[in-house]
């Protein structure tokens, strides 16, 4: 990308789409657009399609999803499909029609089926039933990664998708049900030791295993590949049938249980871990493969211990906004 490129980041202000911005910010690109949903419709058609018509941005990161965790994919199927159905379809289809150099979309790892062989490979998508408790959500999300691999065969696009495993980090939903883990267990353990309780209560066994990978560290990764030659990206992501996307991740995973003992160190709290085995565990584990990603030449940076307690460090300057 050249520097004074315009960039749309769609979703800029959310855990993902700000992480890009400070890292296109940091990395010398200013002319960055990046409208919130007050300003720009995404789910409407018409809205996107006046928009790329206006704008004619040359790059896109398309980081904008209705995203959550268990709890809240379980309880609005519907929201979480046509929402991200809608988006995707609207902006893959702007950017084609506004001459976009550039796209790159976010997936997530939930698109791999429940039972995938570990670590899971870009080649494992599609051969298995997936994840009842985020099934809708996974399947919008294989949609639009096949609607970018779509549009590069027919009208030779360079339309990318990156599957980042969990992420966490500055700007995370810290909702106390509707949030993913990380996040989650961050505010359960903050409240338990500030209100001096004897045990905080975690969802499920503990013993599924997750990978987690630093927002800033996904950014970095996702400006990585955008900078990438044309040659290389041709040869590595558009290639059909070869995989149109890579896999994102640390390659390392812990258990949930590890994982909670590890928030409660951080935010130092003393009570008992209580594990409510009656509450859904999800994909007992989810490690994926980054062998393609370090191939090319990127590897994580961030610790998980480091990322937590940066993440709760950017908790507590920002906790009032939490208050429910």
């Amino acid at each position: 990308m050249f520097s004074d490129a315009k960039i749309y980041v769609a979703g800029g202000a959310g855990l993902v789409g700000s992480a890009l911005v400070r890292r296109l910010l940091q990395a010398g690109y200013n002319n960055l657009v990046t409208p919130d949903r007050r300003d720009l419709d995404l789910v409407s058609q018409q809205a996107v399609t006046d928009f790329f018509t206006r704008e004619k941005p040359d790059y896109v990161f398309l980081a904008a999803a209705k995203v959550g965790g268990i709890h809240a994919n379980n309880s609005y199927p519907a929201d979480f499909i046509y929402e991200n159905l809608m988006i995707q379809a609207n902006v893959i289809h702007g950017a084609y029609q506004a001459g976009v150099k550039r796209l790159l979309f976010l997936g997530s790892s939930c698109i791999y089926p429940k039972f995938a062989p570990q670590p899971m490979k870009e080649e494992y998508l599609l051969t298995g039933p997936l994840e009842p408790t985020n099934e809708p959500y996974a399947i919008a999300k294989i949609a639009g990664m096949k609607m970018c691999e779509a549009y590069n065969r027919q009208y030779g696009t360079e339309f990318i998708a990156v599957m980042p495993t969990n992420l966490y980090g500055p700007g995370d939903n810290f909702h106390p049900e509707n949030s993913h883990v990380l996040p989650a267990l961050i505010r359960r353990f903050h409240e338990a030791r500030e209100a001096s309780l004897p045990e905080v209560v975690v969802w499920g066994s503990g013993t599924p295993r997750r990978e987690f990978l630093y927002v800033d560290d996904m950014a970095d990764a996702c400006l990585f590949l955008m900078e990438q030659p044309r040659e290389l990206i041709a040869n590595e992501l558009l290639s059909y049938p070869k995989p149109n996307f890579v896999n994102i991740g640390t390659g390392v995973d812990v258990t949930i249980r590890e994982l909670a003992e590890r928030v409660g160190e951080v935010t130092g709290y003393q009570g008992r871990i209580v594990f409510d085995a009656s509450k859904p565990d999800g994909t007992p584990r989810k490690l994926q493969d980054i062998t393609r990603m370090s191939s090319l030449g990127w590897q994580a940076q961030t610790g998980l211990r480091e990322g937590i307690e940066k993440t709760y460090d950017w908790f507590l300057h920002n906790q009032l906004s939490f208050r429910m």
